[in-house]
């Protein structure tokens, strides 16, 4: 089963995936986790693995997608007996579906590398290339000629102007360094990926020639805007190698923003509804247990709230409408 976990993990990896891994490391019985079961959470909210059902499922998946966005691990505790002191890293839940018991689950998101994909050969892409890999992205040079011997980190090296071959993740950061060598072509290929970041690097003249040529062959006008250029913070660099600087420094500082980490792998969390029952919000898209009362429907984190709720559904709708 461990060696199945960690293939699973393995191939998320590879193709470049974001999960969360999650784990039981400590529980009060009755409880059907126990210390070491664990699961992966894909970005789609799908569950392999085993951390125990009930409301736990529901909570780990939540918390999972959201230590995706923010990219925080934190340990989500399930008890009947929720704390009310607040501890730094620690996420409390209150479980009504079981008899007593309790779970601890260590949530840990792991995200695909950032990406930097570099157009162009020059030496200040060369040098981008260099930088990027050594702190720590993966690296993909687009460019005609391109080889090996100029750029041997790169995990991706394509040798025509087709953004179409690289895979992008919302973490991916386009720079268009041809300074000269197809301009226009590789610019254009750039616009057609979202990216939270597309850079020139160009003179101010150079950048708006190049993008009114791209604008007379109908590029819209807010499709350029998303274009930064010249490239990179202003921090008075002057040689190849110091451009190449402030282009990874203004890259980092995008990727390390308010709002990026929101983009980062995980899909927008779906409309939510309270359980009447346990008061535990259970995602509308995934709810597994439903029913219908007065016209409208009613959602569960669980077979036995949804059992409990069937059982004495005025009682339920009134204690959810005093709350």
């Amino acid at each position: 089963m461990f060696d199945e976990f960690l293939e699973k993990a393995a191939s998320l990896r590879a193709r470049g995936e974001a999960f969360a891994m999650a784990m039981v490391v400590r529980f009060e019985a009755p409880i059907s986790g126990k210390p070491g079961d664990k699961a992966i959470v894909d970005s789609g909210g799908r569950v392999w693995g085993w951390i125990g059902g009930g409301c736990a499922q529901p909570t780990v998946v939540k918390e999972a997608l959201q230590a995706m966005r923010d990219g925080k691990p934190r340990l989500v505790r399930i008890s009947p007996r929720p704390s009310t002191a607040a501890e730094d890293g620690v996420v409390e839940y209150a479980m009504t579906c079981h008899s007593g018991g309790a779970l601890d689950i260590f949530i840990e998101p792991v995200l695909p590398k950032p990406q930097i994909v570099i157009f162009g050969r020059s030496v200040v892409a060369q040098t981008l290339a260099r930088l990027g890999a050594a702190a720590g992205y993966a690296v993909a040079v687009v460019a005609p000629e391109a080889s090996r011997e100029n750029f041997p980190e790169p995990t991706e090296l394509h040798d025509r102007w087709d953004l179409s071959r690289v895979r992008m993740t919302p973490r991916t950061f386009v720079v268009v360094s041809t300074q000269g060598e197809g301009d226009e072509e590789a610019l254009e290929q750039a616009l057609g990926a979202e990216a939270p970041y597309i850079a020139f690097v160009a003179s101010r003249t150079k950048a708006e020639k190049t993008l009114d040529y791209l604008r007379g062959k109908g590029i819209a006008a807010e499709r350029l805007a998303r274009v930064t250029a010249p490239a990179g913070l202003a921090i008075g660099a002057v040689s190849p190698e110091e451009i190449a600087v402030s282009v990874l420094a203004e890259i980092v500082q995008k990727g390390r923003s308010a709002a990026q980490p929101a983009a980062v792998a995980a899909p927008v969390v779906n409309a939510e509804a309270k359980d009447p029952v346990c008061g535990m919000m259970v995602a509308v898209a995934r709810a597994k247990h439903t029913a219908q009362f007065e016209g409208r429907t009613v959602y569960f984190c669980c077979p036995h709230c949804k059992q409990a709720f069937e059982q004495s559904p005025q009682s339920y709708a009134i204690a959810s409408s005093d709350a």
